[in-house]
């Protein structure tokens, strides 16, 4: 399945999920915690074309993809995760005072967890709560509702549910509809994750609405056009 979280190494991860940004180009780091670039990142997203987003991410420091292609090594090269998991927390904390609140501990939240799974160990409780006190943090935001729902949606009970997942993911789309982050891979994650919450809870026909929705958004899609809808067909 195509998602994007740390959550997923540890209950069925099948593609990635975020990043950070140093220029190289100067001695000085430079943190953003902005999408740059979105267009050609975005598609790079929709084809699962993860060279584009090494390429970007090796030079310059971008928190929303670093973020993603952590968890992309984490099921391909588990020594490059290594590498690219430690720069990740490094550049989290040399962020800290310049990012908002509620980012800094959804990113923190992200790296902690990435690091437990290289340990081959996970504490899903420890997790759900810096994913929440993110929400607390900044509870309209749509990176920080996403980043919960997809806590919650991987969890395994009694920590997480679908249903839980959904509410997050369902305010995470209302607010992306006047975000700074409208046009980000992140967005059309969350909408595709809107459609599996839906699968899950039994509801196909209302999945199978919201995938060719997504794909009327976003042709280009190839994990939902290739993979997801066929298989709600299927069901």
């Amino acid at each position: 399945m195509h998602r994007f979280s740390p959550f997923e190494e540890f209950f069925d991860m099948k593609w990635f999920a975020i990043p950070l940004l140093l220029w190289f180009g100067t001695l000085a780091i430079q943190a953003q915690n902005t999408f740059s670039d979105d267009a050609y990142l975005l598609n790079a997203y929709l084809s699962n074309d993860m060279d584009v987003w090494k390429a970007h991410i090796d030079s310059v420091v971008d928190l929303p993809y670093e973020y993603g292609y952590c968890a992309a090594l984490m099921e391909t090269d588990r020594e490059a995760a290594r590498r690219y998991v430690k720069r990740f927390h490094q550049h989290v904390e040399q962020a800290k005072n310049s990012l908002p609140a509620g980012h800094y501990k959804m990113y923190k939240s992200a790296a902690w967890v990435y690091e437990l799974r290289l340990h081959e160990s996970f504490h899903p409780a420890k997790a759900l709560q810096w994913a929440k006190e993110a929400v607390s943090e900044a509870p309209e935001d749509p990176l920080t509702l996403t980043y919960c729902g997809m806590a919650l949606f991987y969890a395994p009970k009694p920590f997480g549910s679908k249903k839980d997942a959904l509410g997050y993911f369902l305010r995470a789309e209302k607010q992306f509809a006047s975000s700074e982050w409208y046009n980000c891979w992140w967005r059309a994650a969350t909408l595709m994750y809107i459609s599996q919450c839906y699968e899950k809870q039994g509801d196909v026909q209302k999945a199978i609405r919201k995938a060719n929705s997504i794909l009327a958004e976003y042709p280009d899609y190839q994990f939902i056009q290739t993979v997801y809808l066929p298989l709600l067909r299927s069901l």
